[in-house]
């Protein structure tokens, strides 16, 4: 079992692997109620009851359950950094294109099973239907953190705001294909591709 990240929301830290394991069961048990009952509705009560904790384990980590859905959320992220990291062992060294079909696939497999995701994503959704632009900005940086040296580009700012900005927009085209369709309108991701594969050409190529 891999360490649950330790989030900046965690009150304190896990130390021992008993306490490691609590937090990822603590996190997998509001992932499934996020699904299930939505954010509005859930509780560190409900979730101390599925994951099968005393409800003094959930505030051992959490304050409320913002904070927890935070962590789930960094969860996310570093799960998904790890997800593209693994695909990238297979592609050529410098074939942005490739990379940028990992970014997307991993991203997209996210949004289609994994459990609470469609809510809290890497952050952005918390308060439902609000989106910041706080979790662009990390993913962002660590897309080019990870994909960089891949790429052998110097991370300087340029890289960073072509990023963000291709992260900016595959995150409001990704919303729309699944509002059109609960499990992403091929269409429109197509389409998205072939925009952020043009945008991206200028700088990588």
């Amino acid at each position: 079992m891999k360490p649950v990240p330790h989030a900046t929301t965690l009150r304190r830290a896990p130390v021992q692997r008993r306490s490691a394991e609590r937090l990822t069961r603590i996190l997998d048990a509001c992932a499934e109620l996020l699904d299930e009952v939505g954010y509005d509705d859930l509780s560190t009560r409900a979730v101390a009851q599925r994951a099968g904790v005393p409800i003094g384990s959930v505030y051992r980590f959490f304050g409320n359950k913002r904070q927890m859905a935070d962590a789930l959320a960094q969860r996310n992220l570093e799960r998904y950094a790890e997800h593209v990291t693994e695909r990238l062992k297979d592609a050529e060294r410098g074939d942005w294109r490739t990379a940028l079909d990992a970014v997307l696939d991993e991203y997209l497999a996210m949004k289609r099973t994994a459990p609470g995701f469609s809510l809290v994503d890497f952050g952005n959704q918390i308060p439902v239907g609000v989106r910041h632009g706080e979790p662009n900005h990390r993913v962002a940086d660590r897309l080019t953190d990870l994909l960089s040296g891949h790429l052998d580009r110097t991370p300087d700012e340029e890289l960073r705001r072509s990023f963000l900005v291709a992260v900016e927009t595959a995150d409001t085209l990704v919303h729309l294909a699944f509002r059109v369709d609960p499990e992403g309108d091929e269409k429109i991701i197509g389409e998205m591709r072939e925009m952020l594969r043009g945008y991206l050409a200028r700088v990588l190529d």
